[in-house]
């Protein structure tokens, strides 16, 4: 009987994890602008400590652009900067600890650890004193429950721990205020943002 109910009880853990929480998901708007791409919508505050991820997130330098053009992530993480292009870049941000990673030619990397912030979201603009019109963000957060919107400002946060949160929104140049939701993992919860200078 112990046998059974110990069976029992691994498979509806292995049921319960495999479920993994609630969905947010909603449009983000931006107004007067072409695109809703690059916005991050995130959970602001979730209970519990939440590692950095062992791989490297990575930006790349390709094309004169800096790649992904906002990068999401949680406090901890090592982001890598490839350099992709036939000409040497820099990678410097003046925000926070003001760091400056120096110059390095094609296929070549550098790592730089984005550590804890005065009060997530801690924003990091990425420049290259070689080509000034280069230019990219870094959103350092407390949890990894973030999405980055689509051009059509559509976005969807999984996994969610059922609970009350408060919902942020940020955009490299609009704002809005954040918006109570409440999670439920029988359903997905939907919730839109409309976003102004």
């Amino acid at each position: 009987m112990k046998l059974v109910v110990a069976l029992l009880s691994s498979v509806g853990l292995a049921i319960a994890s495999a479920d993994g929480g609630g969905r947010i998901e909603g449009t983000v708007k931006a107004t007067g602008l072409p695109s809703s791409a690059d916005a991050v919508v995130y959970v602001q505050q979730v209970p519990g400590k939440f590692p950095a991820p062992a791989k490297p997130a990575e930006m790349d330098q390709r094309s004169m652009q800096f790649i992904p053009h906002v990068l999401p992530i949680v406090v901890g993480t090592t982001v890598r900067f490839l350099n992709s292009d036939p000409t040497q870049h820099n990678v410097f941000s003046p925000d926070h600890e003001k760091y400056n990673l120096g110059t390095w030619p094609q296929g070549q990397t550098k790592d730089h650890v984005f550590g804890t912030c005065a009060k997530a979201p801690c924003t990091y603009v990425q420049l290259c004193r070689i080509h000034p019109e280069m230019e990219a963000y870094i959103v350092v957060l407390q949890n990894p429950f973030f999405a980055v919107t689509t051009s059509d400002g559509k976005y969807k946060i999984d996994n969610v721990p059922p609970g009350a949160y408060s919902l942020g929104v940020w955009h490299p140049k609009q704002k809005a205020q954040p918006k109570p939701v409440t999670v439920d993992a029988s359903k997905p919860a939907a919730v839109d943002f409309v976003l102004a200078k």
